[in-house]
């Protein structure tokens, strides 16, 4: 392999191994960009049987990045000479630039091999083309270029880069076009570019573009903007505004992502990001090429709240239609068949918006309030167009605001309140107060936390009563989501304003039992803080108060194992109040449900979310869906519908991250569904981020949750110790929130599994002791199945296997009778191994074989492969001697099963955990092998048993 770079831009991928010795370059597994594997498949396809190749798109986007990982895969994957172009700015006007680096940047050790004559001639010729004396021949020219890639390409496959296309020089172009006409198939090409949208005539390529495939690479996903800001490990917990910021632009998102990172204070959900210099200049950056008229139809399309072509040309741009067209082609905007305009990112028209002077966006709001249709939107624009207060306005905007809440459109409601009340005269004291009041309310209704902290920020700096700015700092706490950490002023301030209202302190005692529980993870103070309020708003008859902090309640009566849970659920229930706008969080209702889920009373629950999803939809917050879609997503999962627990997790996380939430939970139930239904590798980078989120957040409740999700995934695939650690963290975080009850988080046989494979199994016995009488004391039934499949295990490794396969095979019964059918399946695999344990080949195939059943019929796709990869499915007969030399056959069943694992590379606690041994039983099994063998190491092991494979 030999690597080249021209121009002054490095070959980052070969830099970190440069070498051009093939036998130093092993194949190793290449890792795509981060949400570009199936871009870099379709273009390594591409490469391979076309031959050239373009990548397109707009600045940031990850071209390069792109490029780099194909040019990666070619030279250390398959051994391939890649040579590297990448043409700077001031070459674009100076002749012969980019065809001279090229020619210079060819090393000698890229020609090993060559016979003498050859070689010599392609050496004067990089002399000659280093410092021309007397001028080029272009003919010789042409043709030397020609031998160079020829020769190089004759050598074996190769593959030149050409990055930043559009900067190089028109003779280089003429001279690269000639020599890829001669070269030979072997000779790959890709190029990248930047394309020009506002430069006359067509974009500089080295072929006619009928030669390559164009591959336009496209933005992120708001997922993987979160994955790839936990690659460069920047905040994650607002991937969904920063991908709305940035469009999924990957530079774009890396700069506000650094924008939060070095932020001197903790950025808050309901603040506005922090927009570094670094991040207004890139998209400056990107809006500096548009022409003065380009820039006037934008400002028009940031300004207003449809923007559509016709609207723009009506409001004076009466060529709107191509100057949106130029703005698409830079990848600024999207314009879709019915004439409606979207930025590709959030930053644009911000950064737009706040370079513009007032007055250029006065004029702009008034040439759209006489052209809009909508009389909602020509008051808002009215109203943006000045700045003096007018209360005869401002009583039009909250008769506008009031029309756009009984349309549904709670965000414009809420943004047309809050413009409302800062158009009220400040004559109007008490009247504006009493507006910005209504808009941080209606901001609240609207998950809008950016304007209820710009009402509440104006509010608490005017002369308000104490009623008015403990409402206004309560909208604030419950459009926080999970960020509840950073917030205790706004508590404290709250609890000193309501004293000596009982109706306002039951409303601050409610949110700060929530807080109580999610930042402090102390369920105690959460109940005592919880059965407080329910007193105050019972007295003062406040009926929706009482009975959200009843069933807050009755959460924490049911963590700390309480038996009143259920009653005092009864009673959050009975005072629901139907006539008030549908909300399910913290509600007795979706409380009601999860208990049956806890339960395991599976088609209960699924029944009531079914019901309850589409009204929910229909009318209630997006986070409201979101609680309901998480949870029916468990219950699908738990059902054995995979499908539709993986369904409904996928669209809970993108609701999530278009809100802008944080999606510390959407990626925990993600994690479980991907356990039940999807991949085990997925499951744990999505638990990985919900850690990671939950920690960012202060979150004690989804950080064990999500530790709980990560580690069970660790232990069924085999990482038994970082499964061990992992569900040791869940541990010590449920006995720091007091957590009883054990059917909530099911750590407990998964922390069992763990201890017995770690060859602890005192330990595992000892917690399954303690834990199981409280299960029983609250009847848990299910939770106490999954202790006898842990038990099971334990009587195994204790030498008990009989007991241990009548135990299995009962509990497998009970699980399937329960409708768990994963459950069940876990069960029947668990059996297997004791089975093969025993040396009952039959009995073992047949339990693996109705596991596999189980698991096909479910949709559990990473379940069913665990099983087709079970080494029982290539055992060899018993009594029969093994296949291969005669060596292997010294070895027992069992020895030679271990010897195979051990052989593949499996760690002797993931042995352990495969066959259901202890370690210690590992190290003396595999002591006896080496014996028996004659080798003295893992890979000594491995030759044998591939000797014996292969006779």
């Amino acid at each position: 392999m030999s690597v080249v770079q021209a121009g002054s831009t490095p070959y980052r991928a070969a830099s970190r191994e440069r070498t051009t010795s093939r036998e130093r370059a092993t194949p190793r597994e290449r890792v795509a960009p981060v949400g570009r594997a199936e871009l870099l498949t379709r273009l390594d396809q591409v490469l391979r049987t076309r031959g050239r190749a373009l990548l397109t798109g707009p600045a940031g986007i990850g071209k390069t990045e792109v490029a780099q990982a194909a040019a990666d895969q070619a030279a250390c994957g398959r051994g391939e000479t890649v040579l590297w172009l990448a043409p700077q700015p001031a070459d674009r006007d100076m002749a012969g630039a980019a065809a001279a680096a090229l020619i210079a940047s060819v090393p000698a050790a890229a020609l090993d091999g060559l016979p003498e004559p050859q070689r010599a001639a392609v050496a004067v010729l990089c002399r000659e083309a280093t410092a021309p004396e007397t001028g080029w021949d272009p003919v010789a020219l042409r043709l030397g270029i020609a031998r160079i890639l020829r020769t190089l390409a004759e050598r074996g496959p190769a593959l030149l880069v050409v990055d930043d296309v559009q900067r190089i020089d028109a003779e280089s172009a003429d001279l690269l076009r000639f020599a890829f006409h001669l070269a030979p198939p072997t000779l790959r090409v890709l190029a990248v570019e930047t394309p020009d949208p506002y430069a006359d005539g067509a974009s500089c390529t080295l072929w006619v573009p009928s030669e390559a495939d164009v591959l336009l690479v496209p933005p992120l996903q708001a997922d993987e903007i979160a994955e790839l800001l936990v690659h460069h490990r920047l905040p994650s917990r607002m991937a969904g505004r920063i991908h709305r910021t940035s469009g999924g632009n990957p530079r774009l998102a890396l700069a506000v992502g650094r924008s939060l990172a070095d932020a001197r204070t903790p950025v808050h959900h309901a603040e506005a990001l922090p927009l570094s210099g670094r991040a207004r200049d890139l998209a400056r950056r990107m809006l500096a090429p548009a022409t003065p008229d380009v820039r006037a139809t934008l400002l028009l399309a940031a300004l207003a709240l449809r923007p559509t072509a016709a609207l723009i040309r009506r409001a004076g741009r009466p060529t709107a239609e191509a100057e949106l067209a130029a703005a698409e082609r830079a990848g600024l905007i999207s314009v879709t068949e019915d004439g409606t305009v979207a930025f590709t990112a959030g930053l644009l028209p911000s950064t737009l918006v706040h370079d513009t002077c007032w007055t250029e966006r006065s004029a702009g709001h008034a040439a759209l309030a006489r052209v809009v249709d909508d009389p909602v939107e020509a008051v808002r624009h009215r109203a943006l167009a000045t700045d003096v207060p007018d209360e005869d306005l401002a009583g039009e905007v909250t008769t506008a605001a009031e029309t756009a809440r009984r349309r549904g459109n709670s965000a414009l409601a809420a943004e047309l309140a809050l413009l409302a009340a800062e158009s009220t005269p400040v004559r109007l004291g008490e009247r504006r107060i009493a507006r910005l009041v209504d808009a941080a309310e209606e901001a609240a209704r609207a998950a809008r936390a950016d304007l209820a902290m710009r009402a509440a920020a104006d509010l608490l700096a005017r002369d308000a009563a104490p009623a008015d700015r403990v409402r206004a700092r309560l909208a604030v706490l419950d459009t926080a989501g999970q960020g509840l950490t950073d917030l205790d002023e706004l508590y404290v301030h709250a609890m000193e304003d309501s004293d000596g209202d009982p109706r306002l302190r039951a409303g601050v005692l409610l949110r700060l039992a929530v807080k109580y529980v999610l930042a402090d993870g102390d369920p105690v103070r959460s109940r005592a803080a919880a059965v407080e309020s329910a007193a105050l708003a019972t007295s003062v008859d406040d009926r929706h108060t009482a009975a959200k902090a009843l069933t807050v309640q009755a959460r924490m009566d049911r963590a700390l194992g309480s038996p009143d849970a259920e009653r005092t659920l009864a009673e959050a229930r009975a005072l629901e109040m139907t006539d008030r706008p549908l909300g399910v969080r913290n509600a007795a209702q979706i409380l009601t449900i999860r208990h049956a889920l806890f339960d395991d009373r599976l088609t209960e629950a699924r029944d009531q979310l079914n019901a309850l999803l589409p009204l929910v939809e229909r009318r209630g917050p997006v986070e409201d869906a979101i609680e309901l879609l998480n949870t029916l997503s468990q219950v699908e999962a738990r059902r054995g519908q995979c499908p539709a627990a993986l369904a409904h997790a996928h669209r809970s996380l993108a609701l999530t991250l278009e809100a802008g939430l944080s999606p510390g939970p959407a990626w925990y139930h993600l994690a479980l569904a991907e356990t039940a239904g999807g991949s085990f590798a997925r499951a744990a980078g999505y638990a990985r981020r919900s850690v990671r989120a939950s920690e960012e957040e202060g979150d004690h409740v989804f950080l064990s949750r999500s530790l709980y999700a990560l580690g069970r995934v660790q232990l069924v695939t085999g990482d038994v110790a970082s499964a061990l650690e992992t569900l040791r963290r869940v541990q010590e975080a449920e006995k720091a929130q007091c957590a009883v009850d054990p059917s909530m988080v099911r750590w407990h046989e998964e922390l069992a599994e763990a201890l017995l494979a770690n060859d602890a199994r005192d330990e595992a016995e000892a917690l399954l002791a303690d834990v199981g009488p409280v299960a029983e004391r609250l009847g848990r039934t299910t939770v106490l199945l999954g202790f006898d499949r842990a038990y099971a295990l334990c009587l195994a490794a204790g030498g008990k296997t009989d007991e241990a396969v009548a135990l299995l095979a009962e509990t497998a019964d009970r699980f399937a009778a329960h409708g768990l059918v994963l459950e069940q399946g876990r069960c029947l695999i668990a059996l297997s191994r004791v089975e093969r344990r025993r040396r009952r080949r039959s009995a073992a195939q047949q339990a693996l074989h109705a596991a596999a059943a189980v698991f096909e019929r479910a949709g559990a796709v990473p379940w069913l492969a665990l099983t087709a990869e079970n080494p029982s499915y290539a055992e060899p007969a018993p009594g029969a001697a093994p296949a291969g030399n005669a060596a292997l056959s010294r070895l027992t069943e069992a020895e030679l099963h271990l010897a195979r694992l051990v052989g593949e590379g499996a760690s002797n606690q993931e042995a352990a955990a495969r066959l259901y041994l202890s370690v210690k039983t590992v190290e003396a099994r595999l002591t006896r092998i080496y014996q028996k063998l004659d080798v003295r190491s893992r890979a000594q092991l491995a030759t044998v048993l591939n000797q014996g494979a292969g006779s």
